[in-house]
Protein backbone atom coordinates (compact mmCIF):
# COMPACT_ATOMS: atom_id res chain seq x y z
CA UNK A 1 0.00 0.00 0.00
CA UNK A 2 1.53 3.56 -1.23
CA UNK A 3 1.69 6.50 1.34
CA UNK A 4 -1.28 8.20 0.21
CA UNK A 5 -3.54 5.09 0.52
CA UNK A 6 -2.00 5.22 3.98
CA UNK A 7 -2.95 8.47 4.86
CA UNK A 8 -6.54 8.27 2.88
CA UNK A 9 -8.10 4.74 3.22
CA UNK A 10 -9.98 4.68 6.22
CA UNK A 11 -9.12 8.23 7.20
CA UNK A 12 -11.62 11.36 8.64
CA UNK A 13 -8.81 13.57 8.73
CA UNK A 14 -5.01 14.03 9.64
CA UNK A 15 -4.04 17.35 12.22
CA UNK A 16 -2.19 20.15 11.63
CA UNK A 17 -2.19 18.19 8.21
CA UNK A 18 -2.52 15.56 5.47
CA UNK A 19 0.54 17.32 3.47
CA UNK A 20 2.73 17.38 6.57
CA UNK A 21 2.68 14.36 7.52
CA UNK A 22 3.24 13.04 4.11
CA UNK A 23 6.57 15.33 4.24
CA UNK A 24 7.58 14.11 7.59
CA UNK A 25 7.21 10.24 6.35
CA UNK A 26 9.23 11.18 3.51
CA UNK A 27 12.41 12.29 5.21
CA UNK A 28 12.35 9.97 8.18
CA UNK A 29 10.73 7.38 9.85
CA UNK A 30 8.50 8.26 12.47
CA UNK A 31 7.30 6.40 15.32
CA UNK A 32 3.52 5.87 15.93
CA UNK A 33 1.07 4.59 18.14
CA UNK A 34 -2.39 3.33 18.35
CA UNK A 35 -3.94 3.10 22.37
CA UNK A 36 -6.53 0.72 23.13
CA UNK A 37 -7.66 0.69 27.11
CA UNK A 38 -8.80 -3.25 28.26
CA UNK A 39 -11.91 -2.69 29.02
CA UNK A 40 -13.30 -5.73 27.83
CA UNK A 41 -11.95 -9.45 26.89
CA UNK A 42 -13.15 -9.54 23.60
CA UNK A 43 -11.72 -6.95 20.20
CA UNK A 44 -14.59 -6.28 17.64
CA UNK A 45 -14.42 -5.00 14.12
CA UNK A 46 -14.49 -1.67 14.95
CA UNK A 47 -11.21 -1.46 16.46
CA UNK A 48 -9.45 -3.10 13.64
CA UNK A 49 -9.84 -0.36 11.68
CA UNK A 50 -6.64 1.51 13.14
CA UNK A 51 -5.40 -1.94 13.97
CA UNK A 52 -4.49 -2.49 10.02
CA UNK A 53 -3.66 1.11 9.53
CA UNK A 54 -0.68 0.33 12.33
CA UNK A 55 0.22 -2.50 10.44
CA UNK A 56 -0.05 -0.48 7.23
CA UNK A 57 2.66 1.81 8.68
CA UNK A 58 4.82 -0.30 10.07
CA UNK A 59 4.95 -2.29 6.23
CA UNK A 60 5.97 1.32 5.09
CA UNK A 61 9.06 0.17 7.87
CA UNK A 62 7.66 2.94 10.54
CA UNK A 63 8.28 2.17 14.42
CA UNK A 64 4.76 1.05 15.36
CA UNK A 65 3.30 0.76 18.84
CA UNK A 66 0.33 -1.08 19.93
CA UNK A 67 0.14 0.43 23.19
CA UNK A 68 -2.45 -1.33 26.09
CA UNK A 69 -3.96 1.30 28.11
CA UNK A 70 -3.45 -0.72 31.09
CA UNK A 71 -2.65 2.85 33.65
CA UNK A 72 -5.75 5.03 31.58
CA UNK A 73 -7.59 2.05 32.01
CA UNK A 74 -7.77 2.75 35.83
CA UNK A 75 -9.34 6.00 35.31
CA UNK A 76 -12.01 4.99 31.86
CA UNK A 77 -12.10 6.83 29.02
CA UNK A 78 -14.95 9.41 28.97
CA UNK A 79 -15.10 9.95 25.29
CA UNK A 80 -18.67 9.41 24.20
CA UNK A 81 -20.14 8.49 27.45
CA UNK A 82 -23.29 9.72 29.13
CA UNK A 83 -22.39 8.26 32.86
CA UNK A 84 -19.16 7.55 34.16
CA UNK A 85 -17.66 4.14 33.99
CA UNK A 86 -17.51 1.93 36.78
CA UNK A 87 -13.36 1.75 38.55
CA UNK A 88 -11.75 -1.47 37.01
CA UNK A 89 -9.75 -3.83 38.92
CA UNK A 90 -6.06 -5.07 37.77
CA UNK A 91 -7.30 -8.62 38.29
CA UNK A 92 -9.86 -7.48 35.57
CA UNK A 93 -6.96 -5.60 33.43
CA UNK A 94 -5.36 -8.41 32.89
CA UNK A 95 -7.87 -10.32 32.61
CA UNK A 96 -9.35 -8.86 29.18
CA UNK A 97 -5.74 -8.35 27.72
CA UNK A 98 -5.00 -11.89 28.46
CA UNK A 99 -5.85 -13.04 25.31
CA UNK A 100 -5.40 -9.68 22.95
CA UNK A 101 -2.70 -10.66 21.15
CA UNK A 102 -4.11 -14.00 19.77
CA UNK A 103 -7.17 -12.13 18.48
CA UNK A 104 -5.62 -9.72 16.52
CA UNK A 105 -2.66 -11.62 15.42
CA UNK A 106 -3.95 -12.57 11.91
CA UNK A 107 -3.84 -8.43 10.85
CA UNK A 108 -0.78 -7.56 13.19
CA UNK A 109 2.99 -8.74 12.35
CA UNK A 110 4.65 -9.00 15.96
CA UNK A 111 7.31 -9.01 14.36
CA UNK A 112 7.17 -5.08 13.14
CA UNK A 113 4.81 -4.11 15.92
CA UNK A 114 5.97 -3.31 19.25
CA UNK A 115 3.76 -4.14 22.08
CA UNK A 116 3.65 -1.25 25.51
CA UNK A 117 1.96 -0.82 28.52
CA UNK A 118 1.17 2.78 29.51
CA UNK A 119 0.84 1.41 32.87
CA UNK A 120 4.70 1.06 33.05
CA UNK A 121 4.80 4.89 33.64
CA UNK A 122 1.62 6.03 34.65
CA UNK A 123 1.29 4.23 37.95
CA UNK A 124 4.45 5.60 38.79
CA UNK A 125 4.01 8.84 38.49
CA UNK A 126 4.93 10.96 41.83
CA UNK A 127 2.14 13.73 43.08
CA UNK A 128 4.86 16.21 41.61
CA UNK A 129 5.39 15.00 38.52
CA UNK A 130 1.08 14.73 37.99
CA UNK A 131 0.71 18.59 39.08
CA UNK A 132 3.93 19.31 36.29
CA UNK A 133 2.39 17.77 33.44
CA UNK A 134 -1.25 18.88 34.66
CA UNK A 135 0.38 23.20 34.64
CA UNK A 136 0.45 22.60 30.78
CA UNK A 137 -3.55 22.11 30.15
CA UNK A 138 -6.08 24.57 31.11
CA UNK A 139 -9.09 22.96 32.94
CA UNK A 140 -11.73 25.03 31.34
CA UNK A 141 -10.83 23.32 28.03
CA UNK A 142 -11.45 19.67 29.51
CA UNK A 143 -14.72 21.28 30.89
CA UNK A 144 -15.76 22.41 27.26
CA UNK A 145 -15.97 18.62 26.09
CA UNK A 146 -18.79 18.09 24.51
CA UNK A 147 -19.99 14.71 27.30
CA UNK A 148 -19.26 16.81 30.28
CA UNK A 149 -21.10 20.17 28.73
CA UNK A 150 -23.83 17.57 28.00
CA UNK A 151 -23.85 15.69 31.30
CA UNK A 152 -23.56 19.22 33.01
CA UNK A 153 -26.88 20.57 31.24
CA UNK A 154 -28.69 16.98 32.43
CA UNK A 155 -27.65 17.91 35.70
CA UNK A 156 -25.97 14.47 35.95
CA UNK A 157 -22.75 14.91 37.34
CA UNK A 158 -18.86 14.77 36.13
CA UNK A 159 -16.10 12.96 37.88
CA UNK A 160 -12.72 14.90 38.82
CA UNK A 161 -11.05 11.81 38.00
CA UNK A 162 -12.35 11.59 34.50
CA UNK A 163 -11.01 15.20 33.73
CA UNK A 164 -7.49 13.63 34.14
CA UNK A 165 -8.14 11.13 31.01
CA UNK A 166 -7.11 13.01 28.08
CA UNK A 167 -4.31 14.40 30.11
CA UNK A 168 -2.76 10.39 31.11
CA UNK A 169 -3.82 9.67 27.47
CA UNK A 170 -1.91 12.82 26.16
CA UNK A 171 1.02 11.95 28.79
CA UNK A 172 1.98 8.76 26.66
CA UNK A 173 2.96 10.89 23.72
CA UNK A 174 5.30 12.20 25.60
CA UNK A 175 6.93 9.64 27.67
CA UNK A 176 7.22 7.71 23.97
CA UNK A 177 7.95 10.76 21.79
CA UNK A 178 6.10 10.23 19.10
CA UNK A 179 5.20 11.88 15.54
CA UNK A 180 1.91 10.38 14.87
CA UNK A 181 -1.38 8.74 16.77
CA UNK A 182 -3.92 7.12 15.56
CA UNK A 183 -7.26 6.75 16.66
CA UNK A 184 -10.75 7.09 15.86
CA UNK A 185 -13.27 10.24 15.58
CA UNK A 186 -14.12 9.96 19.34
CA UNK A 187 -10.50 10.02 19.99
CA UNK A 188 -9.57 13.42 18.47
CA UNK A 189 -9.51 15.64 21.69
CA UNK A 190 -7.80 13.13 23.91
CA UNK A 191 -4.58 12.94 20.61
CA UNK A 192 -4.64 16.75 20.22
CA UNK A 193 -4.13 17.01 24.11
CA UNK A 194 -1.11 14.61 23.12
CA UNK A 195 0.00 16.78 20.28
CA UNK A 196 -0.56 19.96 23.13
CA UNK A 197 2.26 18.38 25.70
CA UNK A 198 4.03 16.95 23.43
CA UNK A 199 5.03 20.34 21.67
CA UNK A 200 5.03 22.15 25.23
CA UNK A 201 7.50 19.44 27.34
CA UNK A 202 9.41 17.65 24.26
CA UNK A 203 8.99 20.53 22.30
CA UNK A 204 8.03 17.87 19.24
CA UNK A 205 5.64 18.16 16.77
CA UNK A 206 3.02 15.11 17.01
CA UNK A 207 0.63 14.36 13.91
CA UNK A 208 -3.15 12.68 14.49
CA UNK A 209 -4.62 10.58 12.22
CA UNK A 210 -8.24 9.93 13.22
CA UNK A 211 -10.01 7.19 11.58
CA UNK A 212 -14.02 6.82 10.31
CA UNK A 213 -16.44 5.38 12.55
CA UNK A 214 -17.98 2.38 11.84
CA UNK A 215 -20.96 1.40 11.56
CA UNK A 216 -22.21 -1.79 13.53
CA UNK A 217 -25.15 -5.03 12.64
CA UNK A 218 -28.01 -2.50 13.76
CA UNK A 219 -26.97 0.77 11.16
CA UNK A 220 -25.22 2.77 14.53
CA UNK A 221 -21.64 2.70 15.79
CA UNK A 222 -20.23 -0.59 16.52
CA UNK A 223 -20.19 -0.64 20.36
CA UNK A 224 -19.55 -3.33 22.95
CA UNK A 225 -22.39 -1.77 25.01
CA UNK A 226 -25.29 -2.01 21.72
CA UNK A 227 -24.67 -5.12 21.06
CA UNK A 228 -24.42 -4.74 17.90
CA UNK A 229 -20.60 -5.83 17.47
CA UNK A 230 -18.95 -8.16 15.27
CA UNK A 231 -16.33 -9.89 17.56
CA UNK A 232 -12.76 -11.08 16.65
CA UNK A 233 -13.61 -14.34 18.42
CA UNK A 234 -16.69 -14.91 16.99
CA UNK A 235 -17.21 -18.55 15.28
CA UNK A 236 -16.75 -18.19 11.45
CA UNK A 237 -20.18 -19.45 11.36
CA UNK A 238 -21.41 -16.44 13.43
CA UNK A 239 -18.81 -13.95 11.38
CA UNK A 240 -20.05 -14.85 8.25
CA UNK A 241 -23.74 -14.38 9.40
CA UNK A 242 -23.21 -10.83 11.06
CA UNK A 243 -21.66 -9.71 8.19
CA UNK A 244 -24.53 -10.81 5.95
CA UNK A 245 -27.18 -8.92 8.26
CA UNK A 246 -25.60 -5.30 7.47
CA UNK A 247 -27.19 -2.96 5.76
CA UNK A 248 -26.56 -2.48 2.44
CA UNK A 249 -25.46 1.27 2.77
CA UNK A 250 -22.76 0.58 4.79
CA UNK A 251 -21.18 -2.03 2.31
CA UNK A 252 -19.05 0.65 0.78
CA UNK A 253 -17.39 1.60 4.02
CA UNK A 254 -17.09 -2.01 5.10
CA UNK A 255 -14.58 -2.69 1.74
CA UNK A 256 -12.42 0.36 2.75
CA UNK A 257 -12.38 0.02 6.25
CA UNK A 258 -11.73 -3.82 6.24
CA UNK A 259 -9.89 -4.90 2.91
CA UNK A 260 -7.16 -3.89 0.53
CA UNK A 261 -9.90 -4.13 -1.87
CA UNK A 262 -12.45 -1.72 -3.77
CA UNK A 263 -15.84 -2.90 -3.83
CA UNK A 264 -16.82 -4.42 -6.91
CA UNK A 265 -19.90 -3.73 -8.95
CA UNK A 266 -22.69 -5.79 -9.00
CA UNK A 267 -26.07 -7.03 -6.74
CA UNK A 268 -26.27 -6.12 -3.45
CA UNK A 269 -26.54 -9.62 -2.30
CA UNK A 270 -23.68 -11.01 -3.73
CA UNK A 271 -21.20 -7.97 -3.35
CA UNK A 272 -22.33 -9.05 0.28
CA UNK A 273 -21.23 -12.29 0.24
CA UNK A 274 -17.98 -11.89 -1.25
CA UNK A 275 -17.45 -9.42 1.22
CA UNK A 276 -19.15 -11.49 4.04
CA UNK A 277 -16.32 -14.57 3.07
CA UNK A 278 -13.32 -11.81 2.47
CA UNK A 279 -13.53 -10.79 6.22
CA UNK A 280 -14.59 -14.39 7.79
CA UNK A 281 -11.14 -15.71 5.77
CA UNK A 282 -8.99 -13.10 7.51
CA UNK A 283 -9.76 -14.02 10.70
CA UNK A 284 -10.53 -17.91 10.26
CA UNK A 285 -9.10 -18.92 7.22
CA UNK A 286 -10.24 -20.00 3.68
CA UNK A 287 -11.65 -23.30 4.64
CA UNK A 288 -13.48 -22.13 7.33
CA UNK A 289 -14.87 -19.58 5.73
CA UNK A 290 -15.88 -21.43 2.97
CA UNK A 291 -18.22 -23.38 4.91
CA UNK A 292 -19.75 -20.87 6.83
CA UNK A 293 -20.90 -19.20 3.61
CA UNK A 294 -22.26 -22.82 2.41
CA UNK A 295 -23.90 -23.50 5.72
CA UNK A 296 -25.57 -19.93 5.70
CA UNK A 297 -26.69 -20.66 1.97
CA UNK A 298 -27.89 -23.76 3.67
CA UNK A 299 -29.34 -22.32 6.65
CA UNK A 300 -31.74 -19.58 5.50
CA UNK A 301 -32.94 -21.70 1.62
CA UNK A 302 -34.45 -23.83 4.79
CA UNK A 303 -35.99 -21.45 6.21
CA UNK A 304 -33.88 -21.04 9.55
CA UNK A 305 -32.70 -18.46 11.32
CA UNK A 306 -28.97 -18.15 12.41
CA UNK A 307 -28.28 -17.18 16.15
CA UNK A 308 -26.16 -14.85 17.21
CA UNK A 309 -25.57 -16.07 21.07
CA UNK A 310 -24.83 -12.62 22.28
CA UNK A 311 -27.97 -10.82 24.23
CA UNK A 312 -28.08 -11.15 28.05
CA UNK A 313 -31.44 -11.72 29.92
CA UNK A 314 -32.53 -8.13 31.26
CA UNK A 315 -35.93 -9.48 32.85
CA UNK A 316 -38.23 -8.44 30.11
CA UNK A 317 -38.58 -8.72 26.14
CA UNK A 318 -38.26 -4.60 26.11
CA UNK A 319 -35.18 -4.67 28.31
CA UNK A 320 -33.25 -7.51 26.37
CA UNK A 321 -33.83 -6.21 22.63
CA UNK A 322 -32.65 -2.15 23.74
CA UNK A 323 -28.96 -3.23 23.09
CA UNK A 324 -29.63 -4.58 19.67
CA UNK A 325 -31.85 -1.91 18.34
CA UNK A 326 -30.72 1.18 19.97
CA UNK A 327 -33.41 2.46 22.80
CA UNK A 328 -35.85 1.40 25.00
CA UNK A 329 -38.41 3.46 22.57
CA UNK A 330 -37.20 2.16 20.02
CA UNK A 331 -37.50 -1.35 21.30
CA UNK A 332 -41.03 -1.19 22.45
CA UNK A 333 -41.62 0.42 19.40
CA UNK A 334 -40.74 -2.69 17.25
CA UNK A 335 -43.04 -4.93 19.91
CA UNK A 336 -46.05 -3.01 19.99
CA UNK A 337 -45.70 -2.74 15.77
CA UNK A 338 -45.22 -6.86 15.81
CA UNK A 339 -42.09 -6.86 14.54
CA UNK A 340 -40.72 -9.02 17.56
CA UNK A 341 -41.13 -12.87 17.76
CA UNK A 342 -40.25 -14.65 21.01
CA UNK A 343 -39.62 -18.71 20.76
CA UNK A 344 -41.79 -18.33 17.33
CA UNK A 345 -44.52 -16.29 18.41
CA UNK A 346 -45.35 -12.55 17.68
CA UNK A 347 -45.50 -10.65 21.00
CA UNK A 348 -46.92 -7.06 21.72
CA UNK A 349 -46.25 -7.54 25.66
CA UNK A 350 -43.38 -5.26 26.81
CA UNK A 351 -42.48 -6.67 29.71
CA UNK A 352 -42.96 -10.21 28.94
CA UNK A 353 -40.26 -12.06 31.09
CA UNK A 354 -37.64 -13.77 29.12
CA UNK A 355 -35.44 -16.54 30.41
CA UNK A 356 -31.78 -18.39 29.58
CA UNK A 357 -32.21 -20.40 25.96
CA UNK A 358 -35.19 -18.24 24.69
CA UNK A 359 -35.05 -17.35 20.92
CA UNK A 360 -35.61 -13.67 20.22
CA UNK A 361 -36.59 -12.20 16.07
CA UNK A 362 -36.60 -9.02 15.78
CA UNK A 363 -37.32 -7.50 12.61
CA UNK A 364 -35.73 -9.73 9.23
CA UNK A 365 -32.05 -9.89 10.22
CA UNK A 366 -31.64 -10.01 13.44
CA UNK A 367 -31.61 -13.39 15.34
CA UNK A 368 -30.61 -14.26 18.80
CA UNK A 369 -30.69 -16.58 21.82
CA UNK A 370 -30.58 -15.50 25.35
CA UNK A 371 -27.82 -16.07 27.42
Amino acid sequence: MTVDQVLTRGVQEVLPSREGLKKLMAGKKIRLYLGIDPTATRLHLGHTVMLRKLQQFADLGHEAILLFGTGTVLVGDPSQRDTGRKLITQKEIDQNIATWKEQVKSIIDFTKVKIKFNGDWLTKLSLKEIIQIAANLSAVQLFKREMFTRRLEKGDTVWYHETMYPMLQGYDSVVMNVDLELGGTDQTFNMLIGRELQQKINHHEKFVLAGKMIMGTDGQPMSKTSGNCIWLTDTADDMYGKLMSIKDEVMPDYWEFFTDQDMPMGEPIEVKKKLALEITNQYHGSSKAAAAQKDFATTFQKKKPIFDQSVKDQGTLAATITPLVGSSSQAKRLISQKAVDLNGQTTTTFDQKVKKGDQIKVGKKIFVTVL
